[in-house]
């Protein structure tokens, strides 16, 4: 097995998909990259046993075989060479390998391409077609508000409902929701399904910045995504997903409108100064009137600022995490945002005014009790 290919493009393919391979992981085959020729073609695999990336490359050959290659070895050695052809060739019987670049030789051991794990097949999946930007939107505005807690699998991914009229994304942590909701992005037969975290983290990365079609397929078991010259298929997680619905208050006659960067800047000040482990600011209101205060009475700090608003509603007071609160807000594009509340004890939606077309975002803060500074 030989081919010649560019060292450069040869890097930047590998790295698209090296955020799959485990540092140390339970099968130790899995530290390496699956090289399958085939011709010109060059096709990668990486894997992790849950979620698994695929990318084409074309390169110059007319023969074929397979070898895995260590990952790691692989890149910093691509890394180190300048741009230039380089050759692979690979001993099919020892699967030693050898790459040749103008002015050195690099040995390395492979292994065994057979004990590489199969990659998933679509069987008579679920297709669905959309923009990457509308896919990276989706990701973006709900993968920061997903559980880190492995007790409740359900919610250390994002929940996907699709049907005729839109596609909604969500995720929980128990302390924030986000519901996002696009209208261009649509399925003839109603489905749901919960995708791991980490698979939406790798595929956010990957996607590319100009706007490309993205094809998805779903089974009961697996998601497949494809695009350019890049394929990830990433195991669903098997679990029942909380009833979101019925956590977003419906009544919420008091309503604050604001600058998001305004009262964004604000919680950042005012955060350090809030108790260590509650993180909890207060958020005052009356007729156009917002003070966001908070206390540390370990160490006697304390801050607060007035801000200028639009408020219509009774005068009320409402704690909430700060962090949690900041993250939400980072994460939103639109200058200008409103809260809708009903009472200091339920949670508070956040709901961007200025936004996009085909999508609908709204984000729920659980709020903390006031009188509880720990």
């Amino acid at each position: 097995m030989k081919f010649v290919v560019s060292s450069s493009v040869l890097l930047k393919q590998l790295s698209a998909i090296n955020g799959v391979v485990s540092t140390n992981p339970i099968v130790p085959i899995l530290e390496n990259f699956l090289l399958t020729l085939e011709g010109n073609s060059l096709t990668v695999t990486a894997s992790d046993l849950q979620t698994v990336m695929i990318t084409e490359i074309e390169v110059e050959s007319s023969e074929k075989g397979a070898i895995a290659i260590p990952a790691k070895l692989l890149l910093d050695t691509l890394r180190g060479l300048p741009e230039q052809p380089i050759t692979l060739q690979v001993n099919g019987e020892t699967f030693g390998t050898e790459i040749i670049s103008d002015n050195g030789r690099y040995k390395l051991s492979g292994e065994n391409p057979i004990d590489f794990p199969k990659t998933p097949v679509v069987n008579r999946g679920q297709s669905v077609d959309f923009s990457s930007t509308a896919l990276g939107s989706a990701i973006a505005n709900t993968l920061f508000a997903t559980s880190t807690d492995d007790l409740r699998p359900a919610m250390t991914g994002v929940f996907v409902q699709m049907g005729a009229e839109s596609a909604t994304f969500v995720a929980t942590d128990g302390h924030r929701l986000v519901r996002y909701r696009r209208t261009d992005i649509k399925s003839d037969v109603d489905t749901s399904m919960i995708i791991q975290r980490k698979a939406l983290n790798l595929l956010k990365s990957c996607l590319p910045s100009d706007d490309v079609p993205v094809k998805a397929e779903f089974t009961s078991s697996n998601a497949f995504f494809s695009f350019g010259n890049i394929r990830m298929i990433c195991r669903l997680i098997d679990e029942r997903f909380p009833d979101y619905e019925n956590a977003i208050p419906t009544n919420n006659p008091n309503t604050l409108t604001i600058s998001r960067l305004e009262i964004l800047s604000s919680l950042r000040r005012i955060s350090i100064y809030s108790n260590r482990t509650t993180h909890q600011v207060r958020m005052k209101m009356a007729l156009n009137d917002l003070v966001i205060s908070a206390e540390d009475l370990d160490y006697s700090n304390e801050a607060n600022e007035r801000l200028m608003c639009e408020y219509n509603g009774d005068d009320m007071e409402i704690g909430f995490n700060a962090k949690f609160l900041i993250e939400v807000l980072g994460n939103l594009s639109s200058k200008t945002i409103t809260f809708e509340l009903s009472a200091p004890n339920r949670a508070g939606l956040i709901i961007p005014v200025d936004q996009e077309e085909n999508e609908d975002i709204l984000m729920l803060v659980m709020p903390v009790m006031l009188n509880t500074y720990v």
